[in-house]
């Protein structure tokens, strides 16, 4: 009877552990860390504004375009699977009250590296972070970003606040963390090596977030080592709310694009066209920004990612 006793005042213990645990990581939230402050200032160009309005045309404008205000004003991102909560992305226009008009430069790169706010609050792993992208395109994207574009021109429309699930706050506090920010520069690519520069492209433009086999085990610093890497099956979902398992995008000639020709991954990828269907859905959009180079490059990089054998059953990118 002591036994039954003494396991019943363990389990009573463990379970009000527990049930404290999961209260404090409710009211904790999301964690915030302190930031670096950075002496940066970002030289504007032409140059830089035509390379930043690209970039920013393929990783940002997706997620923080609002169609109502033909700005990046932020919107419901419907495409995240719910289990993560429901997820917006936010106001980043110049103005200095709803947008992001009071960051300095240096605050800009400290978020787009590491993924902490100006006010030290962390961004979960919905929000891009560029740990590998050299320090020329980030500047173009800030130079942009700052520009008098007319999608950028401050816009006073508050964000709609997230609400992240419990199990985004958990992986907050045992997961995901802030990236760490780059210790030295980081230079561009080798344009003329397809590889590498199919290599820069997939790890930047973020292709292997959506094609590995879940959000939940990405790994942002080594992308090569998150679960299924590019093998396909991940779960986004479409604006009715359908689950579309992403496509196998390794080389596997049964299951993934070991038969595609480099022809087929250029038209598909730039223009979302395959012959007898369509190639591309939403979330995934044609990538037109792109040069039919830059489009190779991605393929031969791919074909050299080891193949999974993981049939999603779904056809098209």
């Amino acid at each position: 009877m002591k036994i039954i006793k003494y396991l019943l005042i363990l389990l009573a213990i463990i379970l009000v552990a527990g049930l404290s645990f999961s209260g404090f990581i409710q009211i904790r939230g999301v964690p915030t860390y302190e930031i670096e402050q950075l002496d940066y200032t970002v030289e504007s160009t032409p140059d830089k504004l035509i390379r930043g309005e690209k970039l920013v045309s393929m990783l940002c404008k997706n997620c923080h375009y609002n169609q109502e205000t033909n700005a990046f004003t932020g919107k419901h991102l419907s495409d995240i699977p719910t289990e993560f909560g429901k997820i917006y992305s936010q106001n980043i226009t110049q103005d200095e009250t709803y947008g992001i008009g009071n960051y300095t430069d240096g605050e800009l790169l400290y978020l787009l590296r590491t993924g902490i706010k100006k006010n030290g609050q962390y961004t979960p792993p919905y929000m891009s972070k560029l740990p590998h992208m050299s320090d020329e395109d980030i500047e173009s994207i800030i130079a942009f970003i700052r520009s008098d574009d007319p999608m950028v021109a401050a816009a006073s429309i508050p964000s709609q606040p997230c609400e992240p699930s419990f199990l985004v706050k958990f992986l907050c506090f045992v997961a995901f963390k802030p990236l760490k920010f780059p210790e030295s520069s980081i230079s561009p690519p080798d344009s003329s090596n397809k590889v590498e520069l199919g290599k820069y492209l997939v790890y930047n433009l973020e292709c292997y977030a959506c094609h590995s086999a879940d959000f939940k085990t990405l790994n942002q610093m080594q992308p090569e080592l998150s679960e299924g890497f590019l093998g396909g099956g991940n779960k986004p979902l479409d604006l009715e709310g359908n689950v579309l398992l992403t496509q196998n995008l390794t080389p596997d000639k049964e299951t993934g694009i070991g038969n595609w020709t480099e022809q087929q991954f250029v038209r598909a990828v730039k223009y979302g066209l395959k012959e007898g269907e369509h190639a591309l859905r939403y979330p995934m959009m044609p990538y037109v920004q792109l040069t039919d180079h830059e489009a190779q490059s991605i393929f031969s990089y791919l074909q050299t990612v080891p193949p999974i054998k993981n049939d999603v059953m779904r056809s098209g990118l």
